[in-house]
């Protein structure tokens, strides 16, 4: 499959019918909405886990020297924090060009972490028959290929800090993504957990 998924997410779902659809963002997402919506909540989903797995070719690296980000790996038993943002569907045009590094919208049902309740969502999610999938590797591994890589969007570094931070202001623990972070500040010991 190839880098570019707009095409691809347009025809796969089309969303013109409805008012309204649920977004479920796990990465860059929880800290980022540089996009108008009607309301946000904390939202968790199952059976998913955080991995940085995916190379980002337009965001956090370059095409001849991709950075890591996120995608999610089918887990049994696992759960997902991230932050959920109901959305109008022409929102799309700027959140699929944002995600179009190889990644799919996916329906999923999403759960309230702060209220009762449950809504359908799409979730963007990079698996690994895209051109841009850089699969597993060590946390250390993962950790320095972090700390050399910068895209448009900035340092790759940036981007797994601020996660980190915004997965501790919700009160949520990611294993992985904290592993790569200590492995990244031991590496690179100017780099702090953001405050």
């Amino acid at each position: 499959m190839s880098h570019n998924t707009i095409a691809l997410n347009k025809q796969r779902q089309p969303l013109d019918h409805l008012d309204s659809v649920w977004l479920f963002g796990y990465g860059s997402l929880i800290y980022k909405a540089d996009f108008p919506y009607l309301q946000c909540k904390p939202a968790c989903i199952y059976g998913w886990q955080r991995r940085f797995w995916q190379g980002s070719h337009d965001h956090r690296g370059t095409p001849e020297a991709p950075g890591r980000v996120l995608t999610l790996t089918e887990a049994p038993g696992a759960r997902c924090a991230g932050m959920a943002y109901e959305v109008t569907p022409d929102t799309f045009e700027h959140l699929d060009h944002r995600e179009k590094n190889g990644y799919l919208r996916v329906f999923t049902e999403l759960h309230w972490l702060d209220e009762p309740g449950q809504a359908q969502g799409l979730v963007y999610l990079a698996s690994a028959d895209n051109e841009a999938y850089l699969g597993p590797d060590t946390d250390a591994a993962i950790a320095a290929h972090i700390a050399s890589s910068a895209g448009p969007s900035g340092p790759n570094s940036d981007y797994l800090l601020k996660l980190a931070q915004a997965l501790r202001d919700m009160n949520e623990h990611d294993e992985h993504v904290f592993a790569i972070e200590r492995e990244l500040i031991k590496r690179v010991p100017c780099y702090k957990r953001q405050k």
